[in-house]
Order: C-alpha cells, then structure tokens, then sequence
C-alpha cells in the first residue's frame, strides 16, 4: 500500500471516530416520570421515542432502543454494543451508578420442576403472596388405592413448606407443563364461602303410621322366613305378621276414618284425572271438610356443596424479564387447564382424552403458610379469561406487549368440605 493511501485510509477512521464520538455527546430523551395510568405512559412513549424499559424506569434513565434491542453504538469503535440487561425501576440519581447484574435465570424445560412469578421486585420473604403448585391429576381409585369412591380428605394438599421462588435465581423461561409453581401478589378480593344442601320434606300422619306398619311388618316377615324351615313355612310367617299388624291398626278408629276418607278422596281424584280433571285428594279433602293433612314439614340435609374461587390479578409489566413473566403465566395456566389427548387410537383419532391437571392453592407468608387465612383442596381451573387492554384503551410497548392486563382465574375444589378436615390442625380459621 502506498503511503498516500495509507494516509487516506487513517483520516476515514479518525472520521469515523470523531463522528462516532459526536453521536454519543449528544443529550439523550428521558421519560420524565413513570405514571399510573397506562394511556398516558403509551403516549409519552411515543412522544419520547422511549422503549418498554425505560417507560418503567421513574427518574429518566437512558432509553434502550427496543425491549429485545441493543445497546447503542460504542464511541471507539462504531460497533454495535450488546443488549443491556433490563434494570429494576430507579431515579435518575441513579444513572452514575454502575447497575449489578440480574442473575441469569436457570432454564427449565417443559415438563420439569420451575417457578414462575410476577411481580419481580414487590414480593419477598416477608411478603404475603399465592403459591400455586401445578399437579398431575389423580383419579379416585388411584387416590383410594383401589376404590372406585375416594374417601373425605383425600384431597387435601397438605401445608408443606413453600417451595423456593421468591428469588429472581431459577426462574421458568418455558411454560411449566404437569408440574411447577407459580407465585403471585395477593388477589384484590380474597374470601371463602362455606354452603351445604338441604330441602323441604312433607309426610302426612296418614303416611308415616302406614310407612311405620309396613317397616315393621317387613321386619317380623323378613325374620319369619328367614326362621322357617320351608318355603310354605315362610309364606305362613309373613301372612301372620300382615294379619298382626291389620288387627292393632283396628283398634284406632279415629286413625281408620281418616284413612278412609283419605282413600276415598284418592279414589275420587284418580276418577276425575279419567275425565280431564287436575285435582289432588288433598284438594278433595280441604273443598268438603275445610281441613288438609299435616304434612309434618322439615327440612332435610341432601349433601356438601363444592366451593368456588374467583381471583382477579392486574400486570403492569415494568420491564422485559416481568413481560416475559406475564406471557409465561398466562400460557401456563391456559394449557395446564386443557385435557390431554390419549394414547390410544382409532383410525388416527384418539379413543379417550385425559382430565386436566389439577391445582394446589396456598395462601403464604413468606416460606411460611399463612396464619390466619382459609387453606384450600385440590382444585380444577374451571375457566381464564384474560383483557389485554386493562386500562381500557390498546397500548403495548415497542415489542407488542400490552402495558396492562387483567386475568381473571375460576377454581372448583374437586372434594367437598367435611368435618375431619379441621381435625388436622387448628392453625387459622381452617377450610
């Protein structure tokens, strides 16, 4: 190379520098503040030119060019520098400072143990928050260890330690598929509601005495054939006790008048119901006689109810890591709720699907459960819904993702509430 060239060829890179150099001097466009409402954050984004990450940031950190994006350009070289890593929410005091490193977070493939959580920087060990434990369903002879019934308690989920999720370190970047938990900030609205069925019950005088005759002679006729000897002998037991109880009930005539004015009304209604007619023998009876039967009315327990539990969560992701949190959470709760497909098949198409996973809810205090709060049973996640314009309007950050978003869960205990369930401990106001 020449010496004129190679004296060409220094000026262009002194050019360079000094150009480079220039570009980097020049005073860069902050936000000046990070406001509530998210309408007016999108619009000083775009005012701005600022970027999801430093639309987080309150005192007008230096912006990054794209949530995904560089670093900008270094001044020595013109290179393009790497991307930054996303910082937590500061003030401007803080520019001069050198920023630490967020811990790298530890990859977890689908289907392994991970955590997932949101928000990155409010929840700590003395926060209060909502573990959600994702489980592989387990039918009910698999529960009971052969019945086809599974017994009270036997979905109880335990109260064990919380497991370790409430460091940025081992965090999910993929979806927890079949296991994982996720960790959440306290609902808006947190309440248990405990209910159980019951049902009017009416049974005349008329009809209890008669079910009373009829039990018993069931009873003595069921003991007199299984004493007898033969099946003549048998048949002769049962006549005896019909015959037995017909001669007491004689001795009532107040009880044998108004059976028969009951019957006669029966009859006199089923002969109308021929002719079109819609009236009962109880209306027969109240139109002559001005009375009805005392129907003895009361109310009777038909069985547990099972509880419901509907929580709301606001994301107003702050940065690049806590929008990837969000997108995660959703996704998981979505597709663990789906059933699965099963093995066999016919034709290409599958003979069974299998039941969802199932959910461990936990109301925790730090790595300790909650004192005072309800505990939960095993659940299924009954419906998601999801708004992706929280405040109302569609506003998302430089890589698409909404600035705020509401989910709305729907959970159903798979077992109801018994009595042996508060037997275990008496720690808080229980079920």
């Amino acid at each position: 190379m020449s010496a004129s060239a190679q004296r060409r060829k220094n000026r262009e890179a002194a050019a360079r520098r000094r150009a480079a150099a220039t570009e980097a001097a020049k005073p860069e466009r902050t936000m000046a503040s990070f406001r509530e409402n998210a309408g007016e954050n999108r619009a000083h984004q775009v005012q701005n030119g600022a970027s999801a990450v430093a639309l987080a940031k309150s005192g007008g950190a230096p912006p990054i060019a794209d949530i995904r994006g560089g670093g900008g350009i270094d001044p020595k070289t013109g290179s393009t520098l790497p991307a930054p890593k996303p910082a937590s929410v500061s003030s401007s005091d803080d520019k001069a400072k050198p920023k630490p490193e967020a811990p790298k977070a530890k990859p977890v493939a689908q289907g392994e143990p991970g955590v997932l959580r949101y928000p990155m920087e409010a929840l700590s060990d003395t926060t209060d928050y909502l573990q959600i434990d994702i489980v592989q369903y387990k039918s009910a002879k698999e529960v009971s260890g052969g019945s086809l019934a599974a017994g009270p308690g036997s979905r109880n989920i335990g109260q064990s330690p919380a497991r370790k999720g409430l460091t940025a370190k081992g965090l999910a970047t993929k979806r927890l598929k079949d296991r994982g938990t996720i960790i959440l900030q306290m609902p808006s609205q947190i309440q248990d509601s405990n209910s159980a069925r019951y049902g009017e019950s009416e049974l005349n005088t008329l009809e209890g005495a008669a079910a009373g005759k009829i039990a018993e002679i069931m009873t003595k006729g069921g003991e007199a054939a299984a004493n007898a000897k033969g099946p003549g002998e048998a048949i002769q037991g049962v006549l005896g006790a019909i015959q037995g109880a017909a001669a007491e009930a004689t001795k009532d005539t107040k009880a044998l008048g108004a059976a028969k004015t009951y019957l006669t009304s029966k009859l006199t209604a089923g002969a109308l119901g021929a002719f079109g007619g819609n009236i009962s023998a109880g209306q027969i009876i109240s139109r002559s006689t001005g009375q009805v039967f005392n129907p003895n009315m009361e109310l009777l327990f038909n069985g547990p109810t099972l509880r419901s539990f509907r929580f709301s969560f606001k994301f107003t992701p702050r940065n690049a890591k806590e929008a990837e949190q969000v997108k995660l959470i959703i996704r998981t709760f979505k597709s663990n709720m789906a059933p699965k497909v099963g093995g066999d098949t016919i034709n290409g198409n599958a003979i069974f699907i299998k039941t969802p996973n199932v959910f461990e809810l936990r109301y925790r205090r730090g790595i300790q459960n909650h004192p005072f709060l309800h505990k939960f049973k095993q659940c299924f996640l009954t419906d998601v819904g999801v708004n992706y314009t929280g405040e109302g309007v569609y506003a998302t950050y430089d890589d698409s993702t909404p600035i705020s978003m509401q989910m709305d869960l729907t959970f159903k205990e798979i077992e109801p509430i018994y009595d042996e369930d508060y037997q275990d401990s008496d720690v808080g106001v229980g079920f």
